[in-house]
């Protein structure tokens, strides 16, 4: 299993059956994930300049910026090697498309959960910090490969943020750090190398290498969590099919006072389609779709 490469078993066993909505630490150990991006591979990278352009960042304590390592539009090792030597944290993402073994991971990981999802790497020099404070719209395994990294978290302060919807950037506010700040981590881990953290969706997080000389390399495994909207999603697809869907509906009614009376009518249409489907045959075209549909590229 794919999951067993970031998680003991007893994690494994928690993520599969209660998917945790507080961060856990686990015990890894190594395994073939440490080898497939070591710190050794990823400074390989920085040095050949080998990693797709699009999928790079460079963060300093602030907002990533995706052009001061490129020269006519390519990787410049020489740019990213100074970078990292001025204390830059150097991400390399969705390395799931790019990589063979972490497809293979990703891959696996959607076989045994369902859920798509993604692959960054980042490398933090020691004394440096990376990101700020945010949170994300989805479960994310961090797997601590080389070095440490303190996580500080806060308790989330929006309910279950999904795709676009209390994304931190869209909802954020002034005084959302001089708060938590202020009011001190409701969690602080040091992640050290074979060690794990699950860290649910829409907890905050200040992660960094402030306090450590050494480098930290971390992987992050975002997956990205089913929900009865997908369902729901899922269910409408096929009205399409159905003519009644399909026909006009003209500018007069779109912008009159007739709307309220075409969305009445559409609503029940909704309704006759909903309660006339075949919901074992719907069930395989669902668990299909889940095994092999890669939505979602945050």
């Amino acid at each position: 299993m794919s999951l067993s490469l970031l998680l003991p078993p007893e994690g494994l066993a928690e993520l599969l059956t209660d998917w945790p909505d507080e961060p856990r630490v686990y015990e890894r150990g190594r395994t073939e994930v440490d080898e497939a991006m070591s710190l050794d591979c990823f400074n390989e990278l920085i040095d050949t300049g080998c990693a797709p352009p699009d999928e790079i960042a460079v963060i300093k304590a602030g907002p990533s910026n995706r052009t001061a390592f490129l020269t006519n539009g390519r990787t410049d090792p020489a740019k990213l090697r100074r970078l990292r030597g001025q204390g830059y944290t150097i991400r390399f993402g969705n390395m799931q498309r790019w990589t063979p073994a972490f497809q293979r991971i990703s891959r696996g990981i959607q076989h045994e959960t369902g859920y798509s999802n993604y692959m960054h790497a980042f490398l933090t020099p020691g004394g440096e910090q990376g990101l700020l404070h945010h949170w994300d719209q989805q479960m994310a395994v961090i797997v601590q490969v080389a070095g440490i990294k303190t996580w500080q978290l806060w308790k989330p302060p929006v309910t279950a943020p999904m795709r676009e919807y209390n994304e931190s950037f869209r909802v954020w506010r002034e005084d959302f750090i001089p708060q938590w700040e202020a009011a001190g981590p409701d969690l602080t881990i040091d992640l050290t190398a074979g060690q794990t953290l699950l860290l649910p969706r829409g907890w905050v997080h200040n992660p960094h290498a402030l306090a450590y000389d050494e480098p930290s390399l971390h992987l992050t495994f975002a997956i990205r969590e089913r929900t009865p909207l997908w369902l729901a999603e899922k269910l409408l697809e096929r009205a399409i099919e159905e003519p009644e869907f399909r026909r006009i509906i003209t500018p007069r009614d779109v912008t009159g006072s007739a709307l309220a009376d075409r969305l009445r009518e559409t609503r029940q249409a909704l309704v006759d389609f909903l309660d006339g489907l075949d919901l074992d045959e719907v069930s395989a075209l669902v668990r299909a779709a889940a095994m092999t549909e890669l939505e979602y590229t945050t």
